[in-house]
């Protein structure tokens, strides 16, 4: 039964990310990002299982990439279409730009891309090369709960406008799969030595919640970004 402790876990994520689909391609886009982020914790912890456990397995390897497709790669696809779908300028043409919101599934065709890639990349074994597809759904889940909970004049005329929503899903695409060395989030120990910039990304990413709320999690990838390019440097 050990062994398959961390599968289970893997399961669960792949179950909230099958229920925020289904709010998602509803227009339930906050009530999606919850489940989301219930997917994306239970993600965090297969992995950590796997390691506690010494039962990490090949198959363990494929399931996480399968569950990871839907949770992070299907779900920001749809946000994204329902939000050009929302968008100033497919509102006000919504004849002549109405195939403008399916190229928000850009996000979930560069996410597959980047997963099979990922599973067969040897130098992601203990960092990342471009962005991880939790951190790239984050980033696109944070975009109706700003509106929704802290909007203001200039995030709804951002956020309502196609064209920066065209910018956005193309920047996402390209992060996905970019020859950028990202650190990842795993402790092989707790030692402050070993782990400072983990350590400083977290307390800053802490901070910036506190501060700003769900305003910070754009930010918080940001610096990830940031923070991973000046500790290659």
């Amino acid at each position: 039964m050990k062994k398959h402790i961390p599968n289970i876990i893997t399961l669960c994520n792949l179950f909230c990310g099958t229920v925020a689909v289904v709010l998602a391609a509803r227009g339930h886009l906050e009530v999606a990002a919850l489940w989301v982020v219930l997917g994306i914790f239970f993600d965090f912890f297969d992995g950590f299982f796997a390691r506690l456990l010494h039962v990490k397995s090949e198959i363990g390897l494929q399931l996480d990439s399968l569950a990871d497709m839907v949770t992070s790669g299907v779900v920001p696809g749809i946000v994204m279409f329902q939000l050009l779908t929302d968008s100033c300028w497919v509102k006000a043409y919504p004849d002549t730009l109405a195939f403008l919101p399916y190229i928000g599934f850009l996000i979930t065709l560069a996410s597959a891309y980047r997963l099979a890639n990922f599973n067969i990349d040897t130098r992601q074994t203990t960092g990342f090369i471009g962005l991880p597809t939790p951190a790239n759904t984050l980033l696109i889940l944070s975009l109706p709960l700003i509106l929704q909970y802290q909007p203001t004049a200039i995030s709804v005329m951002l956020l309502h406008n196609t064209w920066v929503l065209l910018v956005i899903t193309i920047l996402s695409s390209y992060l996905l799969n970019a020859e950028i060395a990202l650190f990842a989030l795993k402790f092989k120990d707790y030692s402050f030595k070993k782990n400072a910039l983990k350590y400083a990304f977290l307390a800053l990413s802490v901070l910036l919640l506190f501060l700003l709320k769900v305003m910070a999690l754009p930010l918080i990838i940001l610096l990830y970004i940031l923070l991973s390019l000046i500790s290659k440097r």
